[in-house]
Formats: structure tokens, C-alpha cells, sequence
């Protein structure tokens, strides 16, 4: 089962980073509907402008800070942009808040974005080591005083790729649904932020803790409380969260959390494989292990370069670093305590959690790298590959079981459906029941509309179909970016929205005009499908199954 999971699925995670080309560049902030105090802004009415919107009047917003004054942008009638450096870190060492304000890049003009963290399928140009950067998006409603709650966003992208300029990542529409400051922040990536040659692990958690401290000090000047911030993200930035969850140092700077689809089969690293991992990057370089200036006057290009051998290596070094990430969070002991699994003692937990995924997640990968005539003895073939018996266990489950014996019957979906249960839907269930059992309150989801990301129809065009929801499509409807939405997708974008307010405030998502959301139970996660209707059925999640007949990979390594 592991062959399977490790050599198939887990090619969602490095093919998606790559589902965007090197030039492709989105309007990052798309035209948003005016509203009528929105209209009220524009007329050149002193008293108008002070007290609706005190920041509308200049193309260039300012508020005074400890860190100094912050100079901003107008990014929408409604919402003032600020983009703000907020750690500083020499190559591979820890990152600290910044000192004092600055703009990213040494940029004179507050509307310039930053560039984004050193990656692949980049143009140099767009991307800098330079790179500890967020954007505050600011409602025009919000000031001094009116002590709101904070998002902070943690982008995805395999721990190797993505930025704060992401696709469909402009935070105005969700700022001001929510009544929130959202931030949305970039980490280092990669080698940079995963695999300093001194063995030191967890770079890229500690600028996301370091991007904690730095709102603590700011958001009472922009009108957000400090004691109401809330972490959320995508795919490994969901990983990047569990492990912010799984570190005790880290507790007191977010009051709850957020993960959307989380492969959380593959657990954290074990310091053992962090170490042979880290062993094989040391030896593609000439530099002795102590030697900084060596390692400081590498160039970018070689770095990435050695990156890509390490992950195209990784399965060779270490089965448990499988494909998709192999280059992720370490449970290092110092950070990350625990593993946040079924794999050791839950530790006592108190905060409220939301955990989405979605109906396809698997998707990208099986139609996407899977012949499209697939034979029933093809789909037994790839699953009795590792030989162990959860193999006959998966065959013998009517969740799973193959369409038919025709030998021209496409058994895509028979693998689809296993894929997004294995490495997602039921770790994250199996994960909730834990939370839940250990003092926390955990709300679970699964996305049944979403919207097809920028980049997904370049690898398949299933993420395109009626009613599919593929890795990544839940992003633009929690942000409201949707481009040309249809009637389904804006009522989800009004009840996500309207739901993450609720949470943001109470820790509770649910909201008067919406479905009863029902928090999970040690037995029963109650899943609520978001878009469709009802709670959605266990399948081969029910926990006799999968994580007990059939064990995660984090299982089947133990880490």
C-alpha cells in the first residue's frame, strides 16, 4: 500500500506546484462590487472622509506604528493594502522581527508587491532571498480601537513553491466579509527554509512564528486585536499550521486555526530521516559544515539545483519522505514536540479548529498522470505493488472496489476516490477525532463546489467537469476571488465567508441564515459538505478502517 500511495498519489503535491508556466502573471486584485459606502468615499467631502474613511482620502495610506510609520496603498474602495518586510534572517539562520517599518525589497512605493521566496518555474527577477514578507489587507471600516480579529494566511505549494501574490490570494473581498485584518504571509522555501546545513530544522516554521510576533507588536495600530489571531492555510501551508498546533512555544500567539486539505498521511519527518536527508544536501556541495562564508557565497541557481536532486532522490534515502513533500516540517523535538498523530500520546489540547478538504482531491494526479484506460488488473497490479494484505483489505472494500472486470473500463475514479481518502479525507477525520478526544472543539468539512484554480486545466481537464473539486479549488471561494462566478459558487463564497467571520470571533463557525454545522465527536466527525447538503458519509473513513485495517504512512514508518 505504500508503493501506492508514495509513487502515484503523492505526485499531486509536486505536480500542482508546478501547474502555473514561469511567466504567468495574475491580476491579483480583481475588481470587487462597490459598496454604497464605497460610493460614500469617493465624494470629496472632508467630514465624509474622515469619519467613513479615514484612509481613503490619499493614494497613500498611512498608519503610525511601534515599528514606525506604514505607508500603504488603496488596493479597493473598501480595503487599504499594506506590504511590509517583517523578519530579516541571514542565509539558513533564524529569522527576527524587523526593527523598524519597511517595505519589501527596498521598494519606494508602498503599492509595489513583494517578490516571492527563491523556487522553481520562477523567473529570477520575480523572486528575491530577501523574501520575509506579508500583506495587510485593511477594511476602510477598521481603525485604532476597533480591536478585530486577524487572519493569517499561509500559502501552499509543497513547502517549494508559491507566494503572498499568489493566484486568487488578494485578502480585500475577505477582509471585509469577515471584518477582519488578513494578512497573508511567504516563508522561506525549500532548501532555504528546510535544510540549513548545520542540521538546524524548521527554518520556514520560525518565520511563520516570527510573522506572529510581528502582527502582535502592529495589528492595535491598524485597529486588530492582538489576542484574536486566527492561522489558516492551504495544503502544506495547512501542514505548516499542524505543526505551529504541535509546537508549545508557539501556543499563545493564535487563539485558532484553519487547515484546508492537509495531506495529513505523510506526517512530519522524523529527525532520522531529517538527518539523511540533510547529509545527502551537505555532499552535493564543497563546503565544510561549519564553513558560512562557503555556504553564504553559494548562488541561488545551484541551491535550487541541489534542491530538485534532494527531492528527486528522497524515496531512494528514506521511503517515509514519499514524493509530494519531501521536504516538510521535522518533528524535531525543539519546535515540533509532538506528532499530532496516532502514532504517539495525544498531548492536551484546548483550541478550536476548522478542517476542510475536497471532493477530488486526488484528482490532479490520477487524471492527470494515469493512462485514461486503466483495467481492473492494472488497478490490483499498482495496489498489490508494496505486498502486504492492506492491499486485499482495499480490493475487498465496496468504497473501492473496481468498477468492473471489462478490460477497456476506465478505473480512474476506483483510484481517484482511494487517493483522496488516504492521503487526506481520513487522516484529517482520524486527526479531528483526536483533537476532539484531547479538549479541543474541531468543525470538518468537505468542499462540494469549488472553483477550478488557475493552472489546474493545464494538467487535466477533469478539475474543469461539472461537480468535480480538485486540490486547490476551495481557495478563490474562501477568498472571494472567484473570476465570473456562477450561482452556486457565490452562495458557498457567501457562506465561507460569512462562516470564517463566525469562527474568527467565537471560535464557532456557524451563522444565522446557514445549515447547523456540528462540531466533530470522538466517534462521529459530522463532516458538513459545504455546498451540498448534509453531513457527509464516512465511506472508508469510518475508523475501522482506514488508520486500523489500513494503516497511514505515518503508521507504517512511525513518525
Amino acid at each position: 500500500m505504500v508503493a501506492f500511495i508514495a509513487i502515484l498519489f503523492s505526485l499531486l503535491l509536486a505536480t500542482t506546484s508546478l501547474a502555473l508556466p514561469a511567466t504567468h502573471r495574475n491580476p491579483f486584485f480583481p475588481p470587487v462590487p462597490v459598496t454604497a459606502k464605497g460610493l460614500l468615499c469617493r465624494l470629496p467631502i472632508p467630514i465624509v472622509q474622515k469619519i467613513l474613511c479615514p484612509r481613503q482620502g490619499s493614494s497613500n495610506p498611512t498608519v503610525n506604528t511601534p515599528l514606525g510609520t506604514a505607508h500603504g496603498a488603496v488596493g479597493t474602495a473598501d480595503v487599504a493594502r499594506f506590504a511590509v518586510r517583517y523578519g530579516q534572517a541571514a542565509r539558513w539562520k533564524d529569522s527576527a522581527v524587523v526593527t523598524s517599518w519597511r517595505l519589501p525589497n527596498n521598494n519606494t512605493d508602498p503599492s509595489q508587491l513583494p517578490l516571492a521566496c527563491p523556487q522553481d518555474a520562477v523567473d529570477p527577477s520575480a523572486f528575491s532571498e530577501d523574501c520575509l514578507s506579508m500583506i495587510l489587507y485593511v477594511p476602510n471600516t477598521v481603525s485604532a480601537g476597533s480591536n478585530v480579529p486577524s487572519l493569517l494566511w499561509i500559502h501552499g505549494g509543497s513547502f517549494t513553491s508559491g507566494s503572498a501574490t499568489g493566484p486568487g490570494l488578494d485578502g480585500s473581498n475577505l477582509a471585509v466579509a469577515t471584518n477582519s485584518i488578513v494578512a497573508v504571509v511567504q516563508y522561506r522555501l525549500g532548501a532555504l527554509g528546510l535544510m540549513a546545513p548545520s542540521g538546524k530544522a524548521n527554518l520556514a516554521e520560525g518565520d511563520i512564528i516570527t510573522a506572529l510576533h510581528f502582527l502582535q507588536k502592529v495589528l492595535p495600530s491598524f485597529g486588530g486585536s492582538s489576542s484574536k489571531i486566527t492561522v489558516a492555510g492551504q495544503s502544506s501551508g495547512a501542514n505548516m499550521i499542524r505543526g505551529l498546533l504541535a509546537t508549545p512555544s508557539a501556543s499563545s500567539l493564535f487563539q485558532s486555526a484553519i487547515l484546508q486539505s492537509d495531506p495529513m498521511d505523510y506526517g512530519f519527518l522524523s529527525p532520522g530521516t531529517q538527518q539523511t536527508l540533510q547529509s545527502y544536501f551537505n555532499k552535493l556541495f564543497s563546503c565544510a559544515v561549519s564553513d558560512t562564508a562557503c555556504w553564504n557565497s553559494l548562488n541561488i541557481s545551484d541551491i535550487l539545483d541541489a534542491q530538485d536532486n534532494l527531492s528527486n532522490a528522497a524515496m531512494t534515502l528514506d521511503l517515509s519522505t514519499g514524493l509530494g513533500e519531501p521536504i516538510r516540517l521535522v518533528r524535531d523535538g525543539t519546535l515540533i514536540t509532538s506528532p499530532l498523530d496516532s502514532t504517539a500520546p495525544f498531548p492536551s489540547v484546548s483550541k478550536p479548529v476548522l478542517i476542510s478538504t475536497v471532493k477530488n482531491e486526488a484528482g490532479l494526479t490520477i487524471f492527470g498522470g494515469v493512462p485514461a484506460i486503466t483495467t481492473q488488473n492494472y488497478v490490483e497490479t499498482v495496489i498489490n505493488n508494496s505486498g502486504d494484505s492492506a492491499a486485499q483489505r482495499i480490493l475487498a472494500n465496496p468504497n473501492y472496489a473496481a468498477l468492473n472486470t471489462t478490460a477497456d473500463e476506465d478505473q480512474r475514479p476506483v483510484l481517484e476516490k482511494l487517493g483522496t481518502d488516504q492521503i487526506w479525507r481520513c487522516p484529517t477525520w482520524t486527526f479531528a477525532r483526536n483533537w476532539v478526544s484531547y479538549g479541543g472543539k474541531a468543525f470538518v468539512g468537505v468542499y462540494a463546489v469549488g472553483a477550478s484554480y488557475p493552472g489546474n486545466s493545464n494538467i487535466t481537464s477533469f478539475c474543469t467537469e461539472d461537480g468535480v473539486v480538485c486540490h486547490q479549488d476551495d481557495i478563490e471561494i474562501v477568498f472571494g476571488t472567484v473570476p465570473n462566478p456562477n450561482g452556486k459558487q457565490s452562495a458557498l463564497v457567501r457562506e465561507m465567508q460569512a462562516r470564517y467571520r463566525s469562527f474568527l470571533n467565537t471560535g464557532n463557525p456557524n451563522a444565522v441564515g446557514f445549515a447547523a454545522w456540528g462540531g466533530a465527536t470522538s466517534s462521529n466527525v459530522r463532516a458538513l459538505s459545504l455546498g451540498g447538503s448534509g453531513e457527509v458519509a464516512a465511506g472508508g473513513c469510518d475508523p475501522s478502517f482506514f488508520g486500523d485495517a489500513v494503516l497511514y504512512d505515518y503508521q507504517v514508518f512511525g513518525i
